[in-house]
């Protein structure tokens, strides 16, 4: 519907309705004369009138449709009607046709000025709905992909690739020169991956196509272009930016540079490697427009962050965290370090490379062309008088054995491992030549961690689990429980790009050492170990972990049953098939296989809530 053109005072309403008093609308009007803000912001930021109270009062006083956008579907063909910069300008997405006009979302209905500039941009028929701008920003960025953008800056590349006035000078990482046309395509590529929070960005030559893949929630999603002669300018430009040698193209070579995308600082690492049809290249994404993660952003239940805060609290001795590449592990060191973190201790990090800039923390970066690896800085760090030291990763015999001893004489030492679970961390120290009296003396704990994706909670609804899911489900749970629980996927909407998933959620298991697990691994056997490891009162098995996510409905069952691929088979903990298992509802035993069908009230978990769907913080 049309907004119609009323001279309406906004503050004065909401007082004739009981929304708003005269001295919060004079705070209000004093604000806005100092910050040019629309005053129903204002009203809705001070927390004066609750933003579905103001739309509901907006729809209602324009006569107009309130759209809440959770779950709205939107056709893609619609949206483009709008070109994105009018829509960013003006708060507003094309979301449906009805009665011959296209229903625009917008923020203000208030502003004749958009209604007029959208009509003449759109060429049709339109009207206003009001929406809540909460849940139309994120949207923006998911319904306006790059993907038409990158396309014809990758045509007008070609097209001066083609030419003969093309030079090296069209790589020039000036200021001046960022207008080129491989400049926008670069540009435009990394915006996309910003918009969609991705986390890493690959870009591909292939024979007769170039694919530019984008890793979003630990998948990739993929866009082709066909004109492969831009790969070369794009590798080129890149390695000017990081600083690499340009005519290189037979090693591989890392480096990484600073951008500024989406108002956000970005990090970006990149590293090429030659194939048979060109330089690949991967660029690793990390936002640093905010601090580095608190513990409490990491993700962990209570219970767990607190025995491993009492972990990192301990005056010495080695505490490891696991897990293979992209799992967390950093994020979760980096928030050990900011609990840490204090004018009373000397902090002393060794990575490569070094994620974020900490205060007070003296962090050294690994540089092997010139033979400043772990070993060689450890070694020196040890004269600094450190009181904590970390490892940003134990790869060799010699870094463990320097970290091992450091954390045998006084200093608490903290580092990553790339293995799959608790146990394997342990023996795999074993496995690389350390002597088991060494590690038993030293270790204090090991951290296992995965991501899973997370439901979206715009579309999340409850589903049936398959044949194969409930086959699994039926082993760990039993057929009774299996069949009674709710579980939830999402069903994909416009919000989380028809994927059913928005964002990860971090699925951890922790191991503390006792006097037996010590002995086991000093007497380097792994079978003990591992058995003793599963006994252990406080030890859960990650796949249990992510299955009690599943059942609160934070995550999917398929999610789960990807990552049982990807850790040891549940069966390693017994000697026997899961089928034949004596269930016991012992909690103390819960980790073994004598318990896995456990009970809902094992798992913490209020029966009433099992179809609730509400998820935790993304990692």
């Amino acid at each position: 519907m049309t907004p119609q053109k009323q001279n309406i005072r906004i503050g004065d309403l909401l007082m004739e309705r009981g929304e708003l008093t005269q001295d919060q609308l004079q705070q209000c009007l004093d604000e806005q004369k100092e910050s040019g803000l629309k005053l129903g912001k204002i009203i809705v930021e001070k927390g004066f009138v609750e933003e579905d109270t103001f739309l509901t009062f907006l729809s209602e006083q324009f006569q107009l449709p309130y759209y809440q956008l959770k779950g709205f579907q939107l056709n893609p063909d619609l949206v483009d009607k709008l070109p994105e910069t009018y829509a960013r300008r003006y708060r507003a997405l094309v979301l449906e046709e009805k009665n011959g006009e296209l229903i625009v979302g917008t923020v203000d209905p208030m502003d004749m000025f958009a209604y007029d500039e959208l009509s003449r941009k759109i060429k049709e028929p339109i009207g206003f709905a009001v929406v809540r701008e909460s849940e139309l920003i994120p949207i923006l960025d998911l319904a306006y992909r790059r993907t038409d953008e990158i396309v014809s800056f990758a045509n007008e590349l070609e097209g001066e690739l083609n030419t003969d006035s093309f030079s090296l000078n069209n790589f020039s990482v000036t200021e001046e020169e960022s207008d080129t046309p491989v400049a926008r395509l670069l540009n435009s590529i990394l915006e996309d991956a910003v918009q969609v929070r991705a986390s890493d960005v690959h870009i591909e030559p292939d024979s007769d196509v170039l694919r530019i893949r984008v890793r979003v929630d630990g998948v990739l999603q993929e866009q082709i272009i066909k004109e492969t002669r831009v790969a070369s300018a794009l590798v080129s430009r890149l390695k000017l930016i990081a600083g690499l040698d340009i005519s290189e193209k037979r090693l591989p070579q890392d480096g990484r540079f600073d951008m500024r995308l989406k108002d956000r600082d970005i990090d970006m690492r990149l590293s090429t490697m030659p194939t048979q049809d060109g330089e690949s290249i991967v660029i690793r994404l990390a936002d640093h427009s905010g601090a580095a993660s608190s513990l409490e952003q990491v993700g962990m239940s209570p219970d767990l962050l607190k025995r491993f805060r009492d972990l990192i609290k301990r005056p010495n001795g080695l505490v490891l965290v696991t897990g293979p590449t992209g799992s967390g592990k950093t994020t979760t060191l980096y928030g050990a370090l900011n609990e840490l973190n204090s004018p009373e201790k000397k902090i002393i990090t060794v990575e490569d490379p070094v994620e974020y800039e900490l205060p007070r923390i003296n962090q050294v970066q690994i540089a092997t062309k010139i033979g400043l690896d772990f070993a060689r800085v450890l070694r020196a760090t040890l004269r600094q008088d450190p009181d904590i030291l970390l490892v940003g990763e134990i790869r060799d015999k010699e870094t463990a054995d320097i970290a091992l001893r450091a954390s045998m004489t006084g200093h608490l030492v903290l580092s990553t491992l790339h293995t799959n679970d608790v146990i394997s961390s342990a023996n795999r120290l074993i496995d690389i030549g350390v002597e088991g009296y060494l590690a038993a003396s030293a270790m204090r704990g090991i951290i296992a961690q995965r991501l899973v994706r997370r439901n979206c909670d715009h579309c999340s609804e409850v589903v049936t689990p398959d044949d194969q899911e409930y086959a699994w489900l039926d082993a760990i749970v039993g057929e009774t429980r299996a069949h009674e629980t709710e579980f939830r996927k999402g069903s994909g909407c416009s919000h989380c790009n028809h994927t059913g998933y928005y964002g990860r959620l971090g699925v951890f298991e922790l191991l503390e050492f006792n006097e037996d697990l010590s002995n086991a691994l000093r007497e380097a056997d792994q079978q003990a170990f591992a058995a003793l490891a599963a006994e252990q009162p406080g030890y859960r098995p990650l796949v249990l972990c992510a299955l009690d996510m599943a059942i609160k409905g934070e995550t999917s069952v398929s999610e789960v049953l990807a990552l049982s691929g990807q850790v040891e088979d549940l069966q390693a903990y017994s000697n026997r098939p899961i089928a034949d298992q004596n269930m016991t509802d012992e909690p103390s035993t819960i980790a073994s296989m004598d318990a896995l069908a456990f009970s809902l009230e094992e798992l913490e978990i209020d029966e009433s809530k099992l179809s609730d769907p509400t998820p935790q913080a993304p990692v």
